[in-house]
């Protein structure tokens, strides 16, 4: 258990760091917003784009991991909307945001520094894949709700998928992600004149990254919590690790299961990861800032105890 606690505590302690860093003024929160955009912008692209290029993609693409995350993380937005609309006569905007917080993980800012802790032979595996099921179905997906929820129907659906498509197509993850598969399956090889600056710019994500998210807190209103923000939190902490191990269970008994244990492991505790930090960016253009902000710092702070617990069940 010390072991397990051990690792924790370094992600927390980095994200710590980050928090007194702006709540002590040596930087501001514009600041450490320039940083976490660098590392969206460039770390985590290089990162991933050096997992993808790297190895032949069959090594990389799992059917059973893309599965059960996509199954579960798909399962838990549907619960969480409906749970927000009907129980607790959310609007359309707000049910979506709510299905957010509790269905996509922060896999590139605290999943990937953890894994490469944890489970470190499956941690830019693990990190691609879940790319791959946020940045191109759970995010559109959100946006085509929240769209439709706030102008009701006014875009017709050719054009809003064009403006997502547009939108996604100039995001650094999704370039990363194309380019990366592309050397892939075209069996190229970088010379070292590019390789060794990606290698470099992927190493610095994890500190980066974890410093950047506690920056991001720090510049957090606290509000008081209500209902909803709890519910948010409890679904993205425990129902979605819970539904993604049900999805490997589904998965396997259909003959897709994932053959690493390792990676299988690196699925649940994935999910387990508190939302993505850009939740509240997302929310704030649709009236729902405030309340996911709320939810991605109290989630974030209870973590700390279900991320433990999560991989002292997970790891060997």
């Amino acid at each position: 258990m010390l072991e397990i606690l051990s690792l924790t505590s370094v992600i927390f302690i980095l994200i710590a760091t980050g928090y007194l860093a702006v709540r002590s003024g040596k930087f501001t929160a514009g600041e450490m917003a320039t940083l976490g955009k660098f590392v969206v912008a460039f770390a985590i692209p290089a990162l991933i784009f050096r997992a993808l290029s790297s190895r032949p993609l069959g090594e990389i693409f799992d059917a059973g991991y893309i599965g059960a995350m996509l199954g579960g993380s798909l399962l838990v937005f549907a619960f969480g909307y409906v749970w927000a609309r009907r129980v607790g006569g959310a609007s359309a905007e707000a049910s979506t945001f709510s299905a957010v917080g509790m269905s996509c993980s922060n896999s590139g800012f605290v999943g990937y520094p953890l894994l490469l802790m944890a489970l470190p032979q499956v941690a830019q595996t693990a990190l691609a894949l879940n790319m791959v099921v946020e940045n191109l179905v759970m995010i559109p997906l959100a946006l085509v709700m929240a769209e439709r929820a706030q102008g009701g129907g006014a875009t017709s659906g050719a054009r809003l998928a064009g403006q997502i498509a547009l939108r996604l197509l100039r995001n650094p993850i999704i370039i990363a992600l194309i380019l990366g598969m592309i050397v892939s399956v075209a069996g190229l090889r970088m010379p070292a004149v590019i390789a060794r600056p990606i290698d470099i710019m992927a190493s610095a994500s994890a500190a980066l990254s974890l410093t950047a998210i506690g920056g991001a807190l720090a510049g957090l209103p606290l509000r008081s919590i209500n209902a909803s923000v709890l519910s948010v939190v409890i679904g993205k902490l425990l129902l979605h690790p819970l539904a993604v191990g049900a999805g490997l269970v589904v998965m396997s008994a259909t003959g897709f299961g994932v053959q690493d244990d390792n990676l299988a492991a690196a699925a649940i505790i994935m999910a387990s990861m508190p939302v993505m930090s850009i939740y509240p960016i997302l929310a704030q253009r649709y009236g729902e800032g405030q309340n996911a902000a709320l939810a991605l710092l109290v989630m974030t702070a209870a973590s700390f105890v279900t991320i433990t617990l999560v991989l002292a069940i997970m790891l060997p």
